[in-house]
């Protein structure tokens, strides 16, 4: 092949231009379409790093360090009055007068309201009038029993003698018996008019309202002019009860325990009562019984605690923690716990380590933590990690990690 023939064969056509040229033009539109594809992954990945978690939070509290040293088990509850009563009248009625306000001391019998009791009034003096009719009947006719017995008599003498007929004895006679069944008659109806008269009595009494025990007025729920009464009628415009009395003696806590942990708390046990009202007052307590059932929804026993000592700071329905005590130990045997209590499911694993999730503003921190050993109810003890008042994350999800946005929920 000479130089001729290699040179054509090097020559470039045109349609080979063309091919070559047209996917030059092309390149840039796909460097484009990358471009896009990035800004919109970049995007995404923004929105999603600033969208807000909604997660549930708590507070983590303090530890007492003398008491809680020696407790076994912890549990929250209320404080409830085993003996209270709202007080109505056993009678239908207008009020005419309403003797308690809210928290009036009263004594057992105490006066605390009036009804009107013309009609009820009207009615004794009819029934004491009725009996004492009755009873005026019946020494009527223990006055003819006594004139028919010394009529028979005389009569019996004189038959025996002979002077009058042995038929006017025998009349003299039936005469007596007939007196008498008219008087044991007359007795009976005497008896029912004076128990009428005494139920008339009662009835009269239940216009007067009374405290059925000592105790304090925690609500007044009726007012002069309302009709009271003690069944639900009316339409909603009848009143059933005056007010509720609480016998402040008998106040004791009621508080709800994981059946998991049940079994540590036994009758009589050592315990400790805290209000959420005075965190800084430790009341002895110990426990009274285990009411044998359990809640199925929240899998939970309840237990009755005694409060050891009455304040008048401690009224019903109050928040209170229990810490259930084992033997107190020597001070010297074991050192105090110190740290926070945080709920248990507030602790999740990441990468290996025990973490929890404290809110910083509208983020959340990651802490590492070391929970310690001791156990109370549904709370867990952290001795170093967070602070006391610290608010915590309850049941990190999985894809919440350090930094990210939050939103509380209810």
């Amino acid at each position: 092949m000479d130089n001729a023939e290699l040179l054509k064969e090097l020559r470039i056509g045109r349609h080979q231009r063309e091919e070559h040229g047209g996917a030059g033009a092309r390149w840039p539109w796909i460097a484009a379409a990358v471009v896009v594809v990035l800004l919109v992954g970049a995007a995404g990945w923004f929105w999603l790093g600033q969208r807000a978690l909604p997660v549930q939070v708590a507070q983590a509290v303090p530890i007492s360090a003398d008491s809680e040293a020696g407790a076994v088990l912890q549990a929250t509850g209320y404080v409830t009055a085993r003996r209270q009563a709202t007080v109505s009248a056993q009678i239908t009625g207008t009020l005419t007068a309403v003797l308690i306000e809210e928290g009036d001391h009263v004594a057992r019998g105490q006066v605390l309201a009036r009804l009107d009791d013309s009609a009820w009034k009207a009615g004794l003096a009819t029934a004491r009038a009725q009996a004492a009719a009755a009873q005026a009947l019946v020494a009527q006719y223990q006055a003819q029993l006594r004139q028919n017995r010394q009529d028979q008599q005389r009569l019996h003498t004189l038959a025996a003698r002979g002077l009058v007929s042995k038929q006017a004895a025998e009349q003299a006679r039936t005469l007596v018996d007939s007196t008498r069944a008219q008087l044991a008659a007359q007795q009976k109806q005497a008896a029912a008019a004076a128990a009428q008269a005494v139920q008339a009595q009662v009835n009269f009494d239940y216009t007067v309202v009374r405290a059925p025990f000592a105790g304090v007025v925690t609500t007044k729920d009726a007012q002069v002019g309302e009709i009271i009464s003690p069944l639900s009628a009316g339409g909603g415009f009848t009143r059933t009860g005056v007010g509720t009395i609480v016998d402040m003696d008998s106040l004791e806590v009621d508080v709800d325990v994981n059946e998991a942990y049940i079994g540590r708390v036994k009758p009589d046990m050592p315990a400790e009562a805290v209000l959420d009202a005075y965190p800084d007052w430790k009341i002895p307590a110990h426990v009274i019984a285990i009411v044998p059932t359990a809640d199925r929804g929240k899998a939970t026993i309840k237990v009755r605690v005694a409060l050891e000592k009455k304040d008048a700071r401690i009224v019903p329905d109050m928040g209170v923690r229990v810490s259930f005590l084992e033997q107190a130990p020597k001070a010297a045997d074991r050192a105090p716990p110190q740290g926070v209590l945080v709920p248990a499911t507030a602790i999740v694993p990441r990468d290996g380590h025990s973490v929890v999730f404290v809110l910083d503003g509208e983020r959340v921190r990651q802490h590492t933590v070391t929970p310690a050993t001791q156990t109370y109810g549904d709370l867990r003890l952290l001795p170093a990690g967070v602070k006391a008042g610290d608010s915590v994350v309850i049941s990190p999800p999985a894809d919440l990690h350090d930094g990210t946005r939050i939103e509380r929920t209810p």
